[in-house]
């Protein structure tokens, strides 16, 4: 791969005269501009973007770190990012922490050291502070990090309350909440919208905690409803687990919905098309990664933020895991 320095050698100029050139950040003169373009064009020279960003301190990266691409919410969240900042001119690299906390450390620092524009992050790490490090600006979409950082999230509360009142509605009586990892600030702020909900309605309910994984909830939730039959109405705090807990309903022979109620948090394309379909509190994903990314842009291009908070409310989605008629 030629480098700039083949360029500058087969002009017969210096490199500061190419990289004048490439920047436009200098007078360059008609012989040498012609020998630049020619000696770029015989050797396919492609300029670096960090080599760009080194000499003029810009940058149109933007680093995005999600914390499980396996989870399909955060693909679709992703597909925002990208198609946003790509009509904006920017380019969207894509890093997955694997809900593992040195790996989202080792991508903040290597993206910070990439010179990319600025991050958006959906952290697994909401107690510490290592994102005080990166000196960009930064968005914190889906989960926040800190009241000092620009956020992006769906009102959690209103949709877990959306969700439990609806089963209440359709006859449930005995209810099991399936909430995240506890130590989510999204994960908590849905329990409190179950329990609000309940609490309206005088009524006690299970809750447990599993991992935004289809896998991993099923064999939960098929022990869980195995050792407590009585159990006709989950709220589940991601679609994932709500798919999780239909695949352990049906390994158990329990009819959907007539013998268990399901309803799910996210609004993924998946939840429609597994069988029966998911009912669901979806969230606007579309909205959310569009409405980081502008964030993010209007810091980058120095402009000042009209709002620097964004909660987008959900809406109850009612598909074939709920029962259609309402209980008097």
């Amino acid at each position: 791969m030629a480098t700039i320095s083949d360029v500058a050698k087969l002009a017969k100029v210096s490199v500061a005269t190419v990289s004048r050139f490439l920047n436009d950040s200098g007078y360059v003169g008609t012989k040498s501009r012609e020998s630049i373009e020619n000696a770029i064009k015989e050797l396919n020279y492609v300029p670096s973007e960090v080599a760009r960003s080194l000499s003029t301190k810009q940058s149109d990266i933007i680093g995005l770190i999600i914390p499980d691409i396996k989870n399909p919410f955060f693909p679709e969240l992703a597909r925002a990012v990208e198609d946003t900042a790509f009509e904006y001119g920017y380019t969207v690299i894509l890093c997955n922490s694997d809900e593992n906390a040195m790996k989202e450390k080792h991508y903040l620092e290597k993206l910070t050291k990439k010179y990319v524009a600025g991050i958006i992050l959906t952290s697994i790490i909401e107690q510490e502070n290592h994102w005080q490090n990166v000196k960009l600006p930064i968005v914190a979409l889906d989960r926040p990090i800190d009241s000092k950082v620009a956020t992006v999230t769906t009102n959690n509360q209103k949709g877990a309350e959306l969700a439990t009142s609806y089963l209440l509605e359709c006859g449930a009586k005995n209810l099991l909440c399936i909430s995240g990892p506890k130590n989510m600030t999204s994960s908590q702020t849905r329990i409190e919208g179950f329990k609000a909900a309940l609490h309206r309605n005088g009524v006690d309910a299970h809750i447990i905690e599993s991992p935004y994984d289809f896998e991993i909830a099923e064999k939960i939730l098929y022990d869980y409803l195995k050792a407590n039959p009585s159990i006709d109405g989950i709220f589940a705090c991601s679609d994932a687990s709500a798919i999780g807990a239909l695949k352990a309903a049906h390994r158990l022979k329990l009819r959907i919905p007539e013998d268990i109620q399901i309803v799910g948090f996210d609004g993924i394309q998946v939840g429609n098309v597994v069988t029966p379909s998911l009912t669901t509190v979806a969230q606007n994903i579309y909205l959310l990664g569009q409405t980081a990314a502008e964030l993010l842009i209007k810091q980058i291009e120095g402009q000042k933020l009209a709002q620097e908070s964004i909660c987008i409310d959900p809406e109850l989605i009612i598909r074939e895991t709920t029962r259609k008629e309402r209980s008097e």
